[in-house]
């Protein structure tokens, strides 16, 4: 018997949920262990407070000495909390947060006088050693300084007992290192994009905020099933392992009742969450077995992103205590649905509107359409960049799968839209007669508030939909963090954004046309060259594959081949030219997901080596010298009939055989492949090398793994199967 993978059975079944009780209502506990409005009101200064609130709404610059009594202030907050040390949070690009705690207690020279002390230079500024994190080439092994520096849009919060502080990470030469401050950077692009269309709207209107709500779909796996495979421990995903009987075919799980365990362990996380501020309000079963989904309220882009960084983190650490591994790779198992985030994004002014909204009168949806029409050329503009935002080895697994969307960037508006747009485009270019203004505002513009009936149907195979009054780009990977997407995504509008009001402003000027004839007009234009990338049908479908080649729309499957786009002369000029990045800092990207693309493949096929050869071929020739035994007996004892008797017996002695062999020989041919790419020294066409000539045998040894456990005696196979790592509840 297999003592691991039946220890681990006993473990996981024998298990009970975690007993939890609520510490208060939710509306109580909100931001309890945030640094928020409510705190800072009460432990700073009125000049520190209002340093703060200028820095955040304003993007005013704290000086040193104040930034010394916000300090003081953060630090009494904390320290009556019962926090002991510090940290500067921030996300570097490992796709994971970091941090580095160091205490509040000091003692002077001597050792004596002990003292509690945070200032304003712990505050806005710590070193960490820059060329140990991802900097693709930007800083060498000796040149190791780099800097976190204090985000005041994103407030401090405590997690367990340190006082966590989130902050940018930059080289010391000034380039971005982390995922924060090009997104910073691109949401403050978009505000003033934004903002200056929105003046001809509204002038009261003085800034645009991009909002985002995630939707984090994710697997619990009991601790001790997960510990029996080293696939699931190193890699995040099962490598190999025969599809269960029974998976997700008759829908039983999704929005069934949560399982007990499941529960529990939600409602340890939501409290955790509503400590930290992050404001989580929908929880259920998703599709596959084992699968869930958390979602919050909408928030501002960069707190967003923070909070769903550390939503992350905040699983797995509540995941321990309850026994449970949470998995965030877009496809653990086989055979049943991946997990994705979708990314749900519009934009917010300051007066209270959403821009995609449709609204009640004429003038309102015109503003509605000139944000809706122009995020959608945004996208057809740039679908390899978007594109290429969301490529990893991991959500390659899942784009296209026949439960994600596909790899093809298409935008889906719904029926009543796509009449509007068609009616809008019919409209005779130039100044517009009285009856067509007429027509505009009663026929064509009044017919928008229905869209808030929301009787579209969605379409869950496209990549980015627009559902109501936000844009959802459901292309995103469940493991990704959103900044890379919401950085992309924001940069483009701002582009598209800025271009547009180029546009109107010239037809107003030379052609001295009104502004809303001339704002109808350019959209007029847009409608007519932006069809392309309009989608309503299957995404999923041949025939779509092939209408979106005849279009001209790219479909890059893998991530070597979707990356290549980052560092296209039109995106390099694109972030150069918003100042969202420099083409050092989008070359250093590219070079870094290459390379982490690569070790991704890399690690992945050495653990499939490693549990073919010494997990699954020593189980599978215990069980063949079972059977051998079993043939001499039965030779034995029938003499010359024993071939007749024991056919079946020889028939599998022969299947193993041939299983193990393919297993063996592909095996080798597989570190073949990687030892001749690991020599070349083109990241590219070394990520293309494991693509494509290293990643293909991870298939054909899967089959023969997965052939032998249904051959092989349950009570001897060492690996927890899949209806056990499913369906363990």
């Amino acid at each position: 018997m297999s003592t691991l993978r039946f220890q681990a059975l006993k473990d996981a079944s024998s298990r009970k949920p975690v007993k939890f009780e609520e510490s208060g209502r939710k509306s109580e506990l909100f931001g309890s262990n945030v640094f928020n409005d409510k705190a800072m009101r009460q432990y700073l200064t009125a000049d520190a407070y209002k340093g703060v609130k200028d820095a955040v709404q304003h993007g005013t610059k704290i000086d040193r000495k104040l930034a010394d009594y916000i300090a003081l202030g953060m630090k009494e907050w904390a320290l009556a909390k019962g926090v002991t040390h510090y940290t500067h949070w921030f996300q570097p690009l490992t796709g994971s947060t970091a941090e580095k705690h160091d205490a509040f207690f000091e003692t002077s020279y001597d050792g004596s006088d002990p003292v509690e002390k945070f200032g304003g230079g712990q505050l806005v500024q710590q070193e960490p050693d820059a060329s140990s994190f991802p900097n693709g080439g930007i800083r060498n092994t000796f040149e190791a300084r780099g800097y976190t520096a204090w985000d005041p849009t994103s407030p401090a919060f405590i997690f367990g007992t340190t006082l966590c502080i989130p902050t940018v990470f930059i080289s010391y030469t000034g380039e971005a290192l982390d995922y924060k401050t090009p997104l910073l950077r691109a949401l403050n692009s978009v505000d003033e994009a934004a903002t200056e269309v929105c003046k001809y709207f509204d002038k009261n209107v003085k800034k645009v905020t991009a909002t985002l709500g995630w939707e984090q779909e994710y697997f619990l796996v009991d601790s001790s099933l997960a510990n029996s495979r080293p696939d699931l421990m190193l890699t995040g995903r099962t490598l190999l392992g025969h599809t269960s009987a029974k998976g997700q075919q008759l829908d039983d799980h999704y929005f069934g009742s949560i399982p007990s365990r499941a529960l529990a362990y939600m409602r340890e996380l939501e409290e955790e969450c509503m400590l930290l501020g992050i404001p989580v309000k929908t929880r259920h079963n998703e599709v596959a077995p084992n699968q869930f989904e958390l979602a919050p309220i909408f928030e501002e882009t960069n707190l967003a992103v923070d909070h769903n960084s550390l939503l992350m983190d905040v699983m797995s650490k509540v995941g321990e205590r309850h026994d449970f591994k949470v998995l965030f790779h877009e496809k653990p198992f086989k055979g049943v649905n991946g997990s994705g985030k979708h990314n749900n994004w519009s934009l917010a002014t300051d007066t209270g509107v959403n821009l995609l909204s449709p609204g009640k009168t004429p003038m309102s949806n015109l503003q509605f359409l000139s944000f809706f029409i122009n995020t959608i050329k945004a996208v057809n503009e740039y679908e390899e960049l978007l594109r290429a935002a969301i490529a990893t080895a991991s959500n390659d697994h899942r784009l296209g799968a026949n439960e994600a969307p596909p790899a093809i960037i298409s935008v889906f508006i719904g029926e009543q839209l796509t009449k509007v747009l068609a009616n809008l485009e019919g409209v005779s270019k130039g100044k517009l007669t009285p009856e067509e203004k007429t027509d505009l505002k009663l026929n064509v513009v009044g017919k928008i508030p229905d869209v808030m009936l929301d009787n579209t149907d969605r379409n869950r195979t496209s990549p980015f939909a627009f559902t109501g009054n936000k844009f959802e780009f459901r292309a995103v990977g469940s493991s990704a963090n959103c900044a890379n997407a919401m950085t992309t995504l924001n940069s483009i509008v701002a582009k598209q954004l800025k271009e547009f009001k180029k546009e109107v402003d010239a037809l107003i000027e030379k052609k001295d046309l009104k502004k809303d004839e001339a704002i109808f007009n350019v959209l007029r234009e847009y409608i007519k060259t932006t069809k392309n990338i309009l989608f309503e049908g299957d995404g999923y479908s041949d025939e779509w594959e092939k209408e979106a080649k005849k279009r001209g729309l790219s479909n890059h499957k893998t991530t070597p081949a979707a990356l290549k786009a980052k560092v296209s002369k039109k995106a390099l000029d694109l972030f150069k030219d918003l100042n969202v990045m420099n083409h050092v800092e989008v070359e250093a990207r590219y070079e870094i997901e290459l390379e982490e693309y690569t070790k991704k493949i890399q690690i992945e096929g050495r653990v499939l080596g490693d549990i073919a050869r010494n997990h699954v071929i020593p189980t599978a020739i215990r069980y063949q010298n079972t059977l051998i035994e079993n043939v001499r007996g039965l030779k034995e004892i029938f003499g010359k009939d024993f071939e007749k008797i024991a056919k079946e017996q020889i028939s599998l002695i022969k299947e193993i055989s041939a299983h193990i062999e393919g297993i063996n020989s592909n095996v080798e041919a597989m570190v073949e492949a990687r030892k001749k790419a690991n020599v070349l020294t083109d990241a590219q066409k070394m990520a293309e090398t494991y693509c494509d000539k290293v990643k293909p045998y991870f298939e054909i040894i899967r089959e023969h793994c997965d052939k032998l456990e249904l051959l092989v005696d349950d009570e001897i196979w060492t690996l927890t199967k899949y209806r056990e790592l499913l369906f363990t509840r």
